[in-house]
């Protein structure tokens, strides 16, 4: 019986699932280039096992067309390419874009904000209510981890341990990253006394009108634990109030954290192992906003530099 394409999808969604241990975001995230794919297909007149180099062509021309922007194409063209490794190795079809190759992308420099900003987005947080202490939390821990956004809000309770270093007590937190990958990472004074004083002041309180939700530990008004966008909306809240509005995302605290680790001198082998990236060469680019820094205090301090 000739595979279909619905066959193959469905293995190959189980494949990631099951054998790869890919998050439930990212399997969606196939799926839907896999859909987009098969209706680019169907429109084309074109049949996925019988494709050619060529004919993908066309359908990246579409794409194009279409105003999806070279990154997102990119995305596009290496899930397809794992979907017909994958074919290729189950059902013995033909792989047609062994020789594919992406779009050369210009490498972005992160956007780091200056540690006097993230003071006042965290001034900007205010101590007048309770809430403003789980506000707090949330951008200390973001600066101070430089923990993705659900990495943030999927912290559980029994996640943070105290260990003793040279007689002096660290506190860590666990974080579970990409591919369920876990990390260790200690956390400062300044973030240690911000979460105890919203394990003290706060969250006893929140619990109580929730207490299914023990394992959590940010949660929300209703004391469930706390979503993404409700850390966004925290972030986007104090960056108004400190007038960063349209600068600050919680993924710029990710940013500044590995900027301002590399410019205090940490070694880029910590800060990928901090991070949680799995090569070194994607913790290389802080490096460049790092010597993009060194070149222009040279050009504005040294006599010989204009």
């Amino acid at each position: 019986m000739a595979i279909t394409f619905e066959m193959a999808l469905s293995s190959y969604l189980d494949h990631l699932r099951i054998e790869r241990s890919l998050s439930s975001a990212s399997i969606e995230g196939y799926r839907r280039d896999l859909h987009r794919y098969q209706v680019l297909l169907s429109d084309l007149n074109l049949s996925f096992s019988g494709i050619s180099e060529d004919k993908f062509g066309e359908v990246i021309a579409a794409l194009s067309s279409s105003g999806l922007s070279t990154p997102s194409i990119n995305r596009f063209t290496s899930a397809i390419k794992g979907f017909y490794k994958y074919c290729a190795i189950e059902y013995q079809l033909v792989n047609p874009l062994i020789d594919v190759k992406s779009f050369k992308v210009a490498r972005k420099l992160p956007k780091a904000i200056s540690i006097e900003e993230v003071e006042s987005l965290l001034r900007a947080t205010g101590s007048s209510t309770t809430s403003s202490l789980r506000d707090r939390l949330i951008i200390e821990l973001l600066y101070g981890t430089g923990a993705r956004v659900a990495e943030l809000v999927g912290i559980d309770i029994s996640d943070i341990t105290k260990e003793s270093l040279d007689g002096e007590e660290v506190t860590i937190l666990k974080l579970r990253g990409k591919g369920s990958k876990e990390r260790l990472v200690p956390i400062g004074k300044f973030a240690v006394s911000a979460l105890d004083d919203y394990l003290v002041r706060l969250r006893p309180a929140l619990l109580a009108k929730n207490s299914q939700n023990e394992r959590a530990l940010l949660l929300n008004n209703r004391g469930t634990r706390l979503t993404r966008q409700s850390a966004w909306t925290t972030v986007l809240r104090a960056s108004k109030e400190a007038g960063l509005e349209g600068r600050v995302s919680p993924h710029v605290f990710r940013h500044s954290y590995a900027t301002h680790l590399l410019d205090g001198g940490a070694d880029i082998r910590v800060v990928q192992e901090l991070l949680g990236h799995a090569s070194v060469t994607t913790t290389q680019i802080y490096t460049l906003v790092t010597i993009d820094k060194v070149r222009e205090s040279y050009s504005l301090a040294h006599p010989r530099a204009r």
